[in-house]
């Protein structure tokens, strides 16, 4: 026997129906392996909804190694997400420093 003859756990469909679909709301999202691409508020919706399936306690020891497994995928994808943009306002920010310092420099 091999885990396609295994039947599905009650609910099970439905816990994972938004991240494992390929798409959410017309916004790409994360396959079952962790590919494609997910928008930020997606991955952190997915978050809360497996940190609420992990605190109802009735996730299988199985299921919540599975769960644990992709919320840290998707906390990883969001802190990569935030430093991103991070990133982008800090050249913001020195691209409008330079500006302001080139618009004092041409009026002395």
């Amino acid at each position: 026997m091999n885990g396609d003859d295994l039947p599905e756990r009650p609910g099970q469909d439905d816990l994972r129906q938004g991240a494992f679909s390929g798409e959410d709301e017309g916004r790409p999202v994360l396959s079952a392996r962790g590919e494609g691409d997910q928008t930020y508020e997606a991955a952190v919706a997915r978050v809360e909804e497996i940190i609420r399936r992990l605190d109802s306690g009735e996730a299988s020891l199985n299921e919540t190694l599975e769960l644990v497994r992709e919320g840290k995928g998707l906390i990883e994808h969001c802190a990569r997400e935030l430093q991103d943009v991070s990133g982008a306002l800090e050249e913001l920010r020195l691209e409008d420093l330079v500006a302001r310092l080139d618009s004092e420099v041409s009026t002395q």
